[in-house]
């Protein structure tokens, strides 16, 4: 996603050993409570050890990036759907209408691995909640599902930094996200039914586009150029 997207920003929440950060080139900040960057980091980054939800509590959160929007986005925190809609609400408000955000870990294999508390092994945690919510609640924007291993993503495109529904319906909608365990997968995460195919994602002119839009892209424009992916 760097290669076709390039980014002017990046912004990632849960860098753990920095192997995914080390992928950046441009302005980054990294987000992480307890990060223990290991590997090699080829970028101007700010590296800021706190919890996603105090990071976006201050004023001056992307201050690194001088002015400019937050073109790319991942977010990989706690493996909980109520943090994973927290970090993406407050991304957003962040974002431009031109922007990307990916968040990790939404396909997870069996229930198991959607347990709110790791079990043993690879986690994915419960964070796949979040995709139904975006989309029953914003359906301005284009959900898609990605088949990558080991635990699948999401591709989140269409913003409305200027949106206020998520933050709005959040006392409405937490009961759900924090629906204890056992957790039940559907079937169509666990079998990855409509997920896209990375390679073949990449492939598509929408990248190029909103590169195109980035200086003053509005929510039309963007949705004329990511069309291809909606109809996913």
């Amino acid at each position: 996603m760097h290669r076709v997207l390039q980014p002017r920003t990046y912004l990632e929440i849960g860098v753990s050993n920095g192997r995914s950060l080390a992928l950046s080139r441009v302005p980054s900040i990294g987000v992480d409570p307890a990060f223990k960057v290991t590997a090699p980091i080829g970028c101007d980054v700010q590296l800021v050890r706190a919890t996603s939800d105090d990071f976006f509590a201050t004023s001056d959160a992307v201050a690194h990036f001088g002015g400019t929007p937050v073109d790319f986005a991942f977010i990989d925190g706690l493996h909980l759907a109520e943090f994973a809609y927290r970090d993406f609400t407050n991304v957003e408000r962040l974002c431009s209408p031109s922007s990307v955000v990916v968040l990790d870990d939404m396909l997870p294999r069996s229930d198991e691995e959607a347990a709110r508390v790791q079990i043993r092994g690879g986690w994915a945690g419960d964070v796949f909640k979040v995709v139904e919510i975006l989309r029953q609640r914003r359906p301005d924007l284009v959900v898609l599902p990605v088949n990558t291993e080991p635990t699948g993503v999401v591709v989140v495109v269409g913003l409305d930094p200027h949106s206020t529904v998520l933050g709005d319906i959040y006392d409405e909608v937490l009961e759900a996200l924090e629906s204890p365990d056992p957790q039940h997968v559907p079937d169509h995460v666990i079998n990855r039914k409509g997920a896209a195919d990375a390679r073949e994602l990449l492939d598509l002119p929408v990248w190029s586009d909103l590169r195109r839009l980035r200086d003053g892209a509005d929510n039309h424009a963007v949705a004329k150029a990511i069309a291809e992916l909606s109809a996913m």
